[in-house]
């Protein structure tokens, strides 16, 4: 009487998977920091649209009011205007820095954008806003004229739109744009927000990446006027 053995299946050995898990362990070292700079290139170009479409809603304030929006207790914040003024939007999210165009997603923090309030002036640079000061701010904070709200910065003011900031990466997560200190800002991951650099928006609503020391350390005329309205580097309000 014959007896029938079952078939026995060809199968890996020890080796061979270990050999494959080994393969597959190097493929997958090779593809993550491929994958890692994609999906930071994204969020990149996610962020310029985003600030190209903020771009949009100060062109549309700005022709509606002949003005650029001026924050203060009474009129809101200068993101809640362009959403009114910029956007037609008459019914905002609560939590709007958390929601659409106002929320990057490389951010760290609750708020991902700034404006561009004080134009040059030295770190932690807060005020004067008086119309008369000898320091009135160069940047897109209105002017307080003894009542609220804030007198705006008129359209007509800004000497260059091309080359006047007026949006940009907020890295520590205020709602200021401003000159700060590049080691503070290092420590709280400037350099990861988008490879070392920052994303900005123009008046004009062109949107430009510069480096993070042409922004913060570079003390050029090209680097300091894009600051400020009148388009001059104003070098002499670096210091306190």
């Amino acid at each position: 009487m014959k007896i029938l053995r079952p078939k026995v299946q060809p199968a890996f050995t020890l080796v061979e998977l270990l050999v494959v898990i080994a393969i597959i362990a190097i493929l997958a070292a090779l593809l993550l920091p491929a994958l890692s700079r994609s999906m930071q290139r994204a969020h990149q170009i996610h962020c310029i649209h985003n600030l190209h479409q903020i771009g949009i809603g100060i062109q549309n304030f700005v022709a509606d009011n002949h003005a650029y929006p001026a924050s203060d207790d009474n009129s809101g914040t200068w993101l809640l205007q362009i959403e009114l003024g910029g956007f037609d939007n008459s019914k905002p999210k609560k939590n709007l820095v958390n929601a659409g165009v106002w929320l990057c997603p490389s951010a760290k923090h609750d708020t991902s954008y700034g404006y561009n309030t004080f134009g040059v002036a030295p770190i932690g640079y807060t005020g004067p806003i008086s119309k008369t000061s000898q320091k009135i701010p160069l940047g897109f904070e209105g002017f307080y004229n003894g009542r609220l709200p804030l007198i705006p910065v008129k359209e007509s003011e800004v000497t260059n739109p091309s080359d006047m900031m007026a949006v940009g990466d907020s890295v520590v997560g205020g709602l200021d744009f401003m000159r700060q200190d590049l080691n503070y800002l290092e420590q709280r991951g400037a350099s990861a927000r988008h490879q070392g650099k920052l994303n900005v928006v123009f008046c004009d609503g062109h949107v430009e990446s510069p480096t993070l020391p042409f922004l913060f350390t570079d003390t050029s005329d090209a680097a300091l006027s894009r600051w400020n309205r009148d388009h001059l580097p104003h070098r002499e309000r670096l210091a306190p």
